[in-house]
């Protein structure tokens, strides 16, 4: 099988390194398209793989072809693709139909996965057009399952929906993870051991949740004591309307996916 990944970016050399290192690909098969020189000779050296400035003449003999390059960028790729071949976008907003149109090319799949996949834990969403084959369904499942999990969808509105959700996601987390370390500092923890507490907080709280089998409401009430120290905090946090905020962020975060993707 011949790879080309065009863009050797961070989401880029994740996808790289999880593939090679879950066996979905070999070294041997793969060229990484760069325009950054210093870029290239890193890849070129760290991964032992073939690398490009271009992808013109490589994704022409090609059969999976990998997009990891900025939207804004999408236009500046060239380089035609066999039939057969398979092309992935991972691009955010770009929808399947100008994938299509601009490759003139039948089989796309477009994902939308988030940055933890650069520690294999990431989430991505994905759905194909009708002539991708049971057989590159399934290599896509190998690939994504390489860097995390992977969820496939039937409709392609809802790559927009992940995107508000799990796309954007990890930076509402990080944003809460933030506001914990600054609270847990205010009542006088050094910071060192606030974000010890708090990472490893959360870290937990999610594992539990994915494998209790409960829903996120019954963790909650199991945690809060009635007149305890948690009903004071989540008190508070109702106050402020946390839940309602959180709610309009992903409206927004979807609103604005739909947005880029007819732009």
């Amino acid at each position: 099988m011949k790879v080309v990944i065009v863009g050797g970016g961070v989401m880029g050399e994740a996808i790289l390194s999880a593939a090679l290192a879950e066996g979905v690909m070999a070294a041997a098969e793969v060229c990484v398209c760069e325009v950054v020189q210093s870029r290239r000779e890193e890849l070129a050296r760290r991964y032992g793989v073939a690398v490009a400035a271009d992808a013109g003449e490589a994704t022409g003999n090609a059969d999976l072809v990998i997009l990891s390059v900025k939207p804004q960028d999408a236009k500046s790729v060239r380089g035609g693709l066999r039939p057969g071949a398979l092309l992935v976008s991972v691009m955010a907003g770009v929808k399947i139909e100008t994938l299509a149109r601009d490759f003139v090319h039948d089989r796309v799949v477009r994902v939308m996965p988030n940055t933890p996949v650069a520690a294999r834990a990431g989430m991505s969403a994905w759905t194909a057009t009708p002539a991708v084959t049971q057989e590159q369904r399934a290599l896509v499942r190998r690939l994504l399952g390489a860097l995390g999990r992977e969820l496939h969808v039937a409709d392609e509105k809802k790559i927009d929906m992940a995107t508000a959700v799990s796309g954007s996601g990890p930076a509402y987390v990080y944003l809460f993870i933030e506001a914990m370390v600054d609270g847990a500092v205010a009542i006088g923890l050094p910071r060192a051991q606030a974000e010890e507490l708090v990472l490893q907080t959360v870290y937990g709280a999610a594992v539990y949740a994915k494998e209790s089998g409960k829903t996120a409401a019954e963790l909650r009430a199991m945690v809060t004591s009635p007149a305890g120290t948690t009903a004071a905090a989540l008190r508070e946090m109702e106050k402020g309307a946390l839940r309602a905020t959180v709610g309009e962020a992903i409206r927004a975060a979807h609103q604005r996916a739909i947005e880029l993707g007819n732009g």
